[in-house]
């Protein structure tokens, strides 16, 4: 018996970079979390 090998082409579209706009809101959301807390943090320091 003989072993099929399969054969697996790409087609373009599966080459093209996946969407990375989930990782972009999420990057965001957390920086704007360190900016907003550095900034309380900072406001709580020139109040006292």
């Amino acid at each position: 018996m003989k072993a099929e090998k399969k054969v697996v082409r790409h087609t373009a579209s599966e080459e093209k970079n996946p969407s990375l706009k989930g990782t972009l809101i999420s990057v965001s959301a957390v920086g704007l979390f360190i900016l907003i807390s550095w900034v309380g943090a900072f406001m709580l320091f020139l109040g006292r």
